[in-house]
């Protein structure tokens, strides 16, 4: 083929003629070795196009034409690019030049054979500098000069642009280990009643449900579908609480588990300092302070707390045998009630408490349904149930391998099923009334690391589970592994024994456990650092539609029961630099997290509670600079205001006795304030619909 045969030209018409130009691309040899002339059969012969739109078609060979803009290749040094642009000329001048500046062009090109010319228009040349266009055209040109051969059409760029122009072969895509996401088992348990109301309108269209407005009208009108209790059934799970914060209140030590009491009547809040703090909530959205109690001699931090059902009493533990019962009446000022879970009866005086010995700690507690007994659990691998009227334990249940992180009763109204959830990956079931040879009723298996926290519906059938595995697991006591099945199971063979404290978790390193009896799994949610809660929602405000976790990346998710995202609470957002940085303000046993600085804000919401009779979650969080502080925030469902006109204001900051304190705003006008007025300015926007429908949350 000759050097003339070589060359084409591609001549198209504008849309706008006066807007032509033309545009010239001279390929010089690059030391003259560019490209050779007896080898290279990769010649461009371009042949004119009809239009406009099959050119453009033809320089958009991938899928990329929506990527990132790159840099040009550095080893296309032997490129030379001369073009000519003549906006806005009259059409027959334009013209002129055009034929005028190929005649010359060419000839030029003539004594120099290895120069193709291609004349192409600007639309082309724009769209070629947008993507990876000039180095798709010269590619092979280089590697034949260099004496490689072409590259494989089954290769893509690495996106890398250096000298080496190395690519990577296109890898196939990893199949997920994770159970598939939305759950069928899950979209049963939806429809079928017992986790909340679906709604039959949706606008497929838009891919959207109804919004709080038209369902209030409908409802009113009577022509919503269904009787009216399923009407407000469907209002109330819908109303979602937003990110924005309502209030703020800061600790000088992190927060460890916040509750709701069972009417919402009252709120506590577990911090480092050893300090219980309770708040009248009967107004969820004006809380009063209401007193504080406190344990002495605690190691590390309280570990749990539980309320009374009558909420007289509450019950808090540290990382010893005893826990601390102290009264909720604000006008009693006796000091707590110390019960110590060690003594079981044993012949002999009891042992009096004075802090300096204890035979194990306490990881969780929980009242029984009565308010007679206290279950724990316990870092000796055990499970106590403690009597109060009896003032000892009256049962011990050494059935797990490992620390028992959580334990909770099945049903409110009975206190013979117990839950139990352990380091060894394990729930297991325990039924009072048939317990002659402390064997287990039965086993939930199915989590590959440590349990961090279990909590029951409360209709002795459904439990949750959250595990450092990073899932979290719905299950149905009618599908429990039987005793001597799982006695037949090494469990360790299917556990890291991950760390969950000191470093993330490796997804790749996750496999499905080929036991696991669990219905859903709900991933997306961090289980780091610490023993992160996960809870069901209530049933007075949301109809028992969700489930939800706190994560280590300061947000609160929930789920649906099929697993799909509902929604997701930013609490570091909503709380970023709410506070200056003081480090006098700071717990003085600051627990260093690798990876952290004193000097970065970070939140970790290591608790959450719903309110049960109001659109409100409180977030009991590590927050702060360094994560050497905590918050508890309250987040309500606002239909996506930025702001509100009530008081106290959306984002007011308070002290952990509710009163206002001029220390956590930047007296300066400096970055906190700058930062709250631009997160003020931002709607948060629900996840998963259209920004004008406020009612997807």
């Amino acid at each position: 083929m000759s050097s003339d045969e070589r060359t084409a030209a591609v001549d198209t018409a504008s849309p706008d003629p006066s807007s032509h130009a033309t545009n010239i691309y001279h390929i010089e040899e690059a030391g003259g070795e560019f490209f050779d002339e007896e080898e290279d059969d990769d010649d461009m012969d371009l042949e004119p196009m009809a239009d406009d739109s099959e050119d453009l078609d033809f320089f958009d060979t991938t899928d990329e034409a929506e990527a990132e803009f790159h840099d040009a290749d550095d080893g296309l040094s032997g490129v030379e690019i001369n073009f000519s642009m003549n906006d806005g000329e009259e059409d027959e001048q334009d013209g002129n030049e055009t034929e005028t500046g190929t005649n010359t062009s060419q000839s030029a090109a003539t004594p120099q054979a290895s120069r193709p010319l291609i004349q192409m228009t600007r639309s082309q040349i724009l769209r070629l500098f947008g993507q990876h266009g000039l180095q798709d055209l010269f590619r092979n040109h280089q590697a034949n000069a260099l004496g490689n051969p072409p590259q494989d059409d089954d290769e893509e760029d690495d996106g890398c642009t250096g000298r080496s122009g190395r690519r990577r072969r296109r890898g196939q895509p990893i199949p997920s280990r994770y159970p598939p996401i939305p759950n069928e088992q899950g979209k049963r348990l939806m429809s079928s009643g017992t986790f909340g109301e679906t709604g039959f309108y949706e606008d497929k269209l838009r891919n959207r449900k109804d919004r709080l407005a038209r369902r209030l009208i409908y409802r009113e009108l009577g022509i919503s579908q269904g009787p009216p209790a399923r009407a407000n059934k469907l209002i109330s799970q819908g109303l979602i609480p937003s990110s924005n914060a309502d209030t703020i209140i800061h600790y000088n030590a992190r927060c460890y588990s916040g509750q709701f009491s069972d009417d919402g009547n009252f709120f506590f809040c577990c911090g480092q300092d050893f300090k219980v703090r309770m708040y009248d909530t009967s107004n969820p959205y004006k809380w009063k302070y209401y007193k504080t109690a406190e344990y002495p001699y605690g190691q590390w931090t309280i570990t749990d707390a539980s309320l009374s059902p009558d909420n007289r009493f509450l019950a808090y533990s540290s990382i010893r045998s005893v826990v601390f019962l102290a009264p909720t009446d604000p006008t009693l000022s006796a000091d707590p009630i110390a019960l110590d879970f060690a003594y079981l009866g044993q012949a002999g005086r009891r042992r009096q408490f004075t802090g300096g010995y204890s035979h194990f700690g306490i990881w969780s507690i929980r009242f029984s349904g009565d308010g007679r007994e206290v279950v724990a659990g316990t870092s000796d691998h055990s499970v106590y149930v403690y009597d109060i009227e009896a003032k000892q334990s009256i049962l011990r249940i050494p059935g797990h391998n490992d620390d028992v992180n959580a334990v909770c009763f099945g049903d409110n109204s009975s206190p013979h099923i117990l839950y139990s959830g352990s380091d060894d990956t394990l729930i297991k079931v325990w039924d009072r009334r048939s317990m002659g040879d402390s064997r287990e009723a039965g086993v939930f298996m199915g989590h590959t690391e440590g349990l961090t926290y279990v909590d029951s519906k409360g209709d002795g059938r459904y439990v949750l589970s959250n595990g450092k595995d990073q899932t979290m697991k719905l299950w149905d006591l009618r599908k429990m592994m039987s005793t001597e099945k799982a006695s037949s199971i090494d469990v360790h063979r299917y556990s890291t024994g991950f760390d969950y404290r000191f470093r993330p978790y490796s997804e790749a390193s996750y496999e499905p456990h080929p036991y696991d009896c669990s219905l859903v799994t709900f991933r997306g949610h961090r289980v780091l650092k610490t023993l992160i809660r996960c809870h069901f929602s209530p049933p007075g405000s949301t109809d028992s539609r969700y489930v939800y976790s706190g994560s280590e990346d300061g947000c609160i998710y929930i789920y649906n029961m099929d697993a799909t995202l509902a929604g997701k609470i930013d609490v570091n957002r909503a709380t970023h630099h709410s506070r200056p940085r003081d480090d006098s303000s700071m717990y003085p046993h600051q627990y260093s997290i690798r990876g952290s600085r004193p000097d970065t804000w970070k939140t970790c919401v290591r608790d959450a509670s719903w309110h049960p009779n109001a659109p409100v979650v409180a977030a009991t969080s590590w927050n702060g600079w360094g994560m050497h502080t905590g918050t508890c925030t309250t987040h309500s469902w606002n239909d996506g205001a930025d702001d509100d006109e009530g008081e106290p204001r959306m984002g007011s900051r308070v002290n952990q006795l509710l009163e206002d304190d001029a220390s956590l705003y930047d007296q300066s006008g400096g970055r906190t304030s700058q930062f709250r007025s631009r997160l003020r300015s931002q709607r948060v926007q629900p996840l998963g619909d259209d920004d004008d429908d406020g009612d997807g949350w």
